[in-house]
This record gives C-alpha cells, structure tokens and sequence, in this order.
C-alpha cells in the first residue's frame, strides 16, 4: 500500500469536511465521512509526530556549526 502524503491527506480531509458542510448527506452517509475524516486526522498526527522526531537545530558554537535534536518539552 502506497503511503499517502500529509498534504494529500489534509486535501481529503478538506473535502470530507467540505461535503459534510454541505448538508446533502444522509446520517449514515455523514457517520462514514466522519470516521474516514477521523482515521485521516490521526494519520494526518503519526506524519507529524515522525517528523518532530527528525526536526535538528542546527547552533553556532564557538565558531562551529553543531546539529543537534530537538526535542519537545511537554
């Protein structure tokens, strides 16, 4: 399975949301596109959680280009 780019996934995630503002759905149909809208946000989550982890800083010390982690404080 192909995996799916975060700006592909945030396209079908606009028009999930797209068509569910409209109205023109039946509950059933709007239940469907709400949990495929839900499955898409928290992959849409993973993406940026794996790159978080790979974001470096990169400092200047003493002269010196130094990479290091970023890390986030919660």
């Amino acid at each position: 399975m192909e995996e799916v780019s975060f700006e592909e996934n945030i396209e079908q995630l606009e028009k999930i949301v797209a068509e569910l503002e409209k109205g023109d759905l039946n509950l059933e149909d709007s239940m469907k596109k709400f949990e495929q809208g839900i499955a898409i946000s928290q992959n849409c989550n993973k993406i940026l959680e794996t790159v978080e982890k790979r974001i470096t800083i990169l400092l200047n010390e003493d002269g010196e280009i130094k990479e290091e982690d970023f890390s986030v404080k919660t």
